[in-house]
């Protein structure tokens, strides 16, 4: 799976609202994603290099370079043993990889992603003012940011365990990146983000402040982090990015066709049953409900399609003496163990493409980008009889694309998926699915919001 971490709504806000940002939304957008890398070749095993004792095990890491390029994984420059760089976003990811590698290891017995050594591929400076990070099924893979919104994605340490821990369900659980499972993969994700974050600074549970991607956002944003798993709904607000949308209650359940079905939206809702349950066990919440969701994930006891019902039935079971604090923590956000998941109560409204058909659509082009580590929204339309200068080369890609040849498929997690509407016909891609052509009108589409 490939995962970005930029939400869709997020995007779709501050592309709205900011000029300039939106300019970086389309470079985003535009970047011709080539997502068939290598693995990084087996180095020596990692030195001492994040701040916890203990010696990792076999697994390697490789820190490339695409010097603001597209193409992966770019030129190596930094493995374990070698000093600092000097290059500020690379000696973060390598100190982000030793000391995340270090957590699984020391904590939960488990060697890299796979538990069985493989070597982490990492690739810094990717694209050109590109507001994301993602796994790509492959490697871990981050933005410069557009420095007016976004920060380097390197810079909070927690970004890099948020994307790790993609790789890490991918390899053990396998939750598809849709939906309730889909938001159960990003929670995930947060969860042992912030195991991370919390262990490298020293912390119990009852001192973090459950706060993701903070330091993400440029002074003068409004915004403590990105999501905060203590108060879903609570970690910005903010003229550029409106309010955190985040709910954290199954009753604020959002169920839309963005963001891969809201796995950024609803992720709120298992992450605050993390933080309840970390917080009442108490101690390091690495080795305390760190390690029982680590179990969870690795005892065979959650499928690809478990939903949260499932899941926190499945914690339950795993808690052993802390079985009771996990089932009410699950209860405190609406998730009964023993009772069916529900779909909660509360939609998401809009009419961007795959919405239902337009009696008007016949002469239009529209484009709805969702996903990405944030979960924004950004989307535009061009009707094709409006005189807009866009509306002669448009016309000629609808012409010329054919349907047929496009791969919908299930999109990784954090990478965009954009919807279409071309003239009539509506169409799905993952990002890295994206022909040249698709990407073209996208880009043309959305260049001017």
């Amino acid at each position: 799976m490939t995962s970005r971490f930029l939400p869709p709504y997020l995007l779709q806000q501050v592309a709205a609202s900011r000029a300039e940002a939106a300019d970086t939304c389309l470079a985003t957008l535009a970047i011709d994603e080539r997502l068939r890398a290598e693995r990084a070749a087996r180095a020596p095993a990692p030195g001492s290099v994040a701040p916890v004792p203990g010696e990792l095990a076999e697994a390697a890491w490789t820190v490339h370079d695409a010097r603001r390029g597209t193409t992966l994984p770019g030129d190596p420059v930094r493995r374990p043993g070698d000093g600092e760089s000097g290059d500020v976003a690379v000696d973060e990811a390598a100190y982000g990889i030793g000391a995340t590698l270090a957590m699984f290891e020391q904590v939960y017995g488990h060697t890299s992603y796979d538990g069985a050594g493989a070597p982490v591929s990492l690739t810094v400076h990717f694209g050109r003012d590109y507001a994301n990070a993602f796994w790509d099924g492959t490697q871990l893979v981050f933005g410069d940011g557009d420095g007016r919104v976004f920060e380097r994605f390197t810079k909070p340490v927690d970004v890099l365990g948020h994307e790790f821990a993609h790789a890490f369900t991918e390899y053990s659980a396998g939750l598809i990146y849709r939906g309730q499972p889909g938001a159960l993969n990003e929670s995930v994700s947060d969860v042992f983000a912030a195991c991370l974050k919390q262990r490298l600074l020293g912390q119990r549970a009852e001192e973090g402040d459950w706060l993701i991607g903070e330091g993400l956002f440029v002074p003068g944003i409004n915004a403590r982090g990105l999501r905060d798993m203590a108060a879903p709904g609570t970690a910005y607000d903010d003229p550029v990015l409106g309010k955190d949308p985040q709910g954290a209650h199954l009753d604020d359940y959002i169920d839309t066709t963005d963001d891969n079905g809201g796995v950024h939206l609803n992720s709120g809702i298992p992450n605050r049953a993390f933080q309840l349950a970390a917080t009442a066990i108490g101690g390091s919440a690495a080795e305390g409900a760190g390690a029982i969701w680590f179990a969870t994930l690795t005892n065979g006891s959650v499928r690809p399609t478990t939903d949260f019902a499932g899941f926190a039935a499945a914690t339950v079971a795993a808690a052993g003496v802390h079985a009771g604090v996990v089932r009410d923590a699950w209860a405190e956000v609406g998730v009964a163990v023993a009772a069916a998941s529900g779909r909660g109560q509360r939609r998401a409204t809009g009419s961007g493409p795959g919405s239902g058909a337009d009696a008007e659509e016949a002469d239009l082009v529209a484009v709805r980008r969702s996903g990405g580590f944030a979960g924004m929204v950004v989307d535009g339309q061009v009707d094709l009889r409006s005189g807009d200068e866009r509306a002669e080369e448009l016309r000629g890609l609808v012409e010329r694309i054919d349907l047929r040849a496009a791969k919908p498929g299930m999109p990784h997690p954090d990478m965009f998926v954009y919807a279409f509407t071309l003239c009539g016909s509506h169409l799905v891609v993952p990002e890295q699915h994206l022909t040249d052509d698709l990407r073209r009108l996208a880009s043309l589409v959305l260049e001017q919001r």
